[in-house]
This record gives C-alpha cells, structure tokens and sequence, in this order.
C-alpha cells in the first residue's frame, strides 16, 4: 500500500474541508497514532500511508455531518486520493455511516483507535497535566466504564474494534495510550501555531 499523495498534499485538502482546530488536531493525532501503529505491527514501508489514511479519514465531518463516509469518497478522488485509500478511509465508519469493512490491518487499527483516540484525549484534558504522557491505563479503563465521561466516544466500537483486531481490550487501549504519547508533543506544538 502506497499513497499517491505526499503528506503536503495531503495536509493541504485537509485544510481544505477542514479549519476548526478540533478537527485538525484530531486528524493529526490520528495520523500520528497509525505511524506509530504501522512502525510497531511491522508495516514501516506502508507507514506513511497509514498516517495519510489517519490524517484524512475525517474529512467530510467538519462541512458534511450528516453525510460522513458518504461525501469523502468525492472529496478524495477529487483531492487525488487513490480507490484503495478512499475505501480503507471509509471503513472506519463501517457499521454506521458505511458498509465498507475494515480488511487490512491498517483499516481495523483505524476502526478501533478512532474513537479510543477521542475517549484518551478527553481523560487527558481532566489530568492536571492536561497529557496523556502520565495516564496510566487502570485510570482510562475507570473513564471507559463511565458512561456519561466523553459520552460521544462509542465503547461499542471500541470493544468491536479491539475484537476485529484479536485483542483484548486492555491491549487496544495500551497500545493505543502509547501511539498517543508518541505523537502528542509534536501534535501540541503544531496546534500551538495553529491558525484557522
């Protein structure tokens, strides 16, 4: 798996459809989240298109809501977006906004860290730290169990993609925590310059 796009290019449609720091900053914690996922399951020479796939995979839900995984297929082939991209950036939304399943590893790490990334950062943001790089993983597995903590975070598709994946929960979440850290200095040093 290659991308047609180099990162620039790739950041520049981003930008495109996208100016609302969250969303930004979730595409590029994302990204960074699936390099780190790519270099750890053995798939380095796929990793800058596993990062790609990350940064875009939201594409369309900033200006299209309603028509997530519906819309991006046409923003991407029109951004230059090969078909075998634009179908593992849909499949994260299997299930509920599309009927694309994750096939590849790349596609159901997607699937299950997505919405982990989400929950992570919202526990972050209640440490005094407001970091991740001090979380340990018996206080995320307490705010997974609350419901109503980042209730927008599905826990269904958490646990859906953490069985896609053969693991257990406690894995995802780990390794996921990890991906986190790896990338979290370099994601809040670019939001800090960050202008919409």
């Amino acid at each position: 798996m290659t991308s047609k796009l180099t990162r620039d290019k790739a950041y520049a449609l981003l930008r495109k459809y996208n100016k609302e720091p969250f969303h930004i900053q979730h595409a590029l914690t994302v990204e960074g989240v699936l390099r780190w996922y790519a270099k750890e399951l053995g798939y380095e020479e796929e990793e800058e298109y596993w990062a790609i796939t990350g940064l875009l995979h939201d594409i369309d839900f900033e200006l299209y809501p309603e028509e997530h995984c519906i819309k991006a297929p046409e923003l991407l082939k029109d951004g230059g977006v090969g078909d075998d991209m634009i179908y593992s950036i849909c499949s994260h939304g299997y299930g509920i906004c599309s009927e694309q399943e994750p096939k590849h590893e790349m596609e159901k790490v997607l699937f299950a860290a997505d919405e982990l990334t989400g929950l992570i950062w919202s526990a972050a943001l209640m440490r005094p730290s407001k970091s991740c790089m001090d979380m340990e993983l018996k206080s995320l597995k307490k705010k997974f169990k609350d419901k109503k903590f980042a209730a927008g975070c599905s826990r269904d598709v958490i646990r859906t993609g953490a069985e896609r994946l053969g693991w257990e929960l406690d894995e995802l979440m780990e390794k996921t925590l990890q991906a986190m850290r790896s990338c979290e200095a370099e994601v809040a040093q670019f939001m800090a310059s960050y202008e919409a």
